[in-house]
């Protein structure tokens, strides 16, 4: 496998979750650094979703053509194995708001 970037979105599998974690199959953004993409067995991602409830620490995204949110607050590492496949990459527009959105949450 072909080490995954900053920035390109996958399917990722998050179950088992628990309580109000984000569940089921969902397109996720990779927002660990390509360095460690390429050498850690995990990458940081943060799901999106397709229900805008405007969340604290919530971006409002459109991807695919479809709007939805970048959840932060639901940010989490996965294994690669989890990755099943690439779906897509965000816009160079957006990098900037997720960049600036991640600062945020944890300045």
């Amino acid at each position: 496998m072909v080490a995954p970037r900053r920035f390109d979105v996958f399917l990722v599998p998050l179950d088992p979750a628990r309580g109000a974690e984000m569940q089921k199959t969902r397109p996720c953004v990779i927002v660990s650094p390509d360095v460690s993409n390429r050498v850690l067995r995990t990458v940081v991602v943060v799901p999106l979703t397709s229900n805008r409830h405007g969340f604290p620490g919530r971006l409002g995204l459109v991807f695919q053509n479809k709007q939805g949110e970048f959840a932060t607050d639901q940010l989490r590492a996965v294994d690669k194995s989890r990755l099943v496949r690439k779906v897509g990459t965000v816009q160079a527009a957006d990098r900037a708001r997720i960049t600036a959105a991640l600062t945020e949450f944890f300045a």
